[in-house]
């Protein structure tokens, strides 16, 4: 697994810190943003690019690929080349990889120029269904025999003055500037939209037979997972949850798991009004009995990381199932009606055994996607 977030780019830094329920969301910094409607988020500092060669060992590189998704993709190399070009006016003054590394295939491309794996490659945008949807289809390609390992994951950095003021338009995001450290609060009655988040996370998903013949640590197992779409608006849920409800029974049915074998979830809980309601009425109408079901909003933490939210999850997913300790829902003060229907793990982490864990992702444009996980057993 790979991260980068608002606590650093160590995988179990950035799991004990989701454990202790360290609020990640501050004042923006890197750009003035004090004539946007929003002022904070989860922006990350300090980033610094790490190397990571001994995954490389063992490895057919022309049967090893990479699959990472984005939803906005390389806005800042874009924002550079436009204001150049305002600037001069002269597009010979554009920098010579403005559009090469503004198309969203650029995330995988580099990446597979710097490890050299040379089998399939390309992104898939799904919004902030895009890390699951990643998964899914890398788990796809192994499976048909078409590779042997693949990254797969998603990224987001969408704080660029017209990235935050373009997702502010949605009136989707949160608005809160005099309490950033409260913002982001799913199921809570005073919620009002989703804080903007950055960050990247992937898996390095392999075959079975692969992974013990490289003498690889085997950390957890993919079993399965869907995607669809609910066909209905661009920003809102089908008011039914009919394309959710889909999703998830397929991600079961692909995973080979029953309802009853499911005991943790980590929702995609945004703090939007409408969708945390959603979510709650179509895991109440699957799971019928939620008690020893654990359910978690990654989001009240580290912000909406869209692209990159299901990545960052799944590692919080395998985390909790490695550990055993579930990290809490912070920012939980005047909840739903329909929250207190679910064994939720509010402001301290909790103890679990994890037997089947769901993570739930949907985007913009009404992508669902869904993937289940258990713990690897030789």
């Amino acid at each position: 697994m790979g991260v980068v977030s608002v606590f650093g780019n160590e995988v179990d830094k950035y799991y004990d810190k989701l454990l202790a329920g360290e609020n990640g969301i501050t004042l923006i910094d890197k750009f003035n943003a004090s004539n946007l409607p929003v002022r904070f988020g989860g922006q990350i500092r300090g980033f610094r690019k790490k190397k990571h060669l001994k995954m490389l060992l063992l490895i057919n590189k022309e049967r090893a690929g990479v699959l990472v998704g984005s939803g906005l993709g390389c806005m800042s190399q874009f924002s550079d080349s436009v204001e150049s070009l305002n600037i001069t006016h002269d597009f010979r003054k554009s920098k010579h990889y403005f559009a090469p590394h503004s198309f969203i295939n650029s995330s995988p491309a580099l990446l597979a120029i710097h490890l050299g794996f040379m089998g399939l490659n390309y992104s898939i945008s799904t919004a902030c269904a895009t890390s699951n949807h990643c998964f899914c289809a890398a788990a796809n390609h192994i499976r048909e025999g078409e590779v042997d390992l693949m990254i797969a994951g998603g990224v987001e950095a969408p704080f660029l003055s017209f990235g935050v003021a373009g997702l502010a338009a949605t009136t989707a995001t949160l608005t809160r500037n005099d309490d950033p450290q409260t913002a982001s609060r799913p199921w809570d009655k005073d919620r009002d939209g989703f804080v903007i988040g950055e960050g990247a996370g992937v898996l390095v998903m392999e075959s079975l037979e692969h992974a013990m013949k490289r003498d690889a640590p085997i950390i957890a197992e993919y079993l399965g997972g869907a995607v669809n779409c609910d066909a209905y608006h661009i920003t809102s849920p089908r008011p039914d949850g009919f394309g959710v409800s889909s999703c998830i029974q397929r991600s079961l049915i692909n995973a080979g798991v029953s309802v009853e074998e499911v005991n943790y979830i980590n929702a995609h809980a945004t703090s939007t009004v409408v969708g945390d309601v959603a979510e709650l009425y179509v895991l109440k109408n699957i799971f019928k009995k939620t008690e020893g079901i654990k359910v978690n909003a990654t989001k009240s933490i580290i912000g909406h990381c869209m692209a990159a939210a299901s990545g960052m999850e799944a590692i919080a997913t395998i985390k909790a199932i490695q550990s055993g300790w579930v990290h809490p829902t912070i920012n939980q003060f005047n909840l739903e009606p329909a929250a207190l229907d679910f064994d939720r793990v509010t402001n301290l982490k909790q103890q679990h055994e994890i037997n089947v864990a769901i993570s739930n992702s949907f985007g913009f444009g009404g992508h669902n996607s869904v993937v289940a996980f258990t713990a690897f057993k030789p």
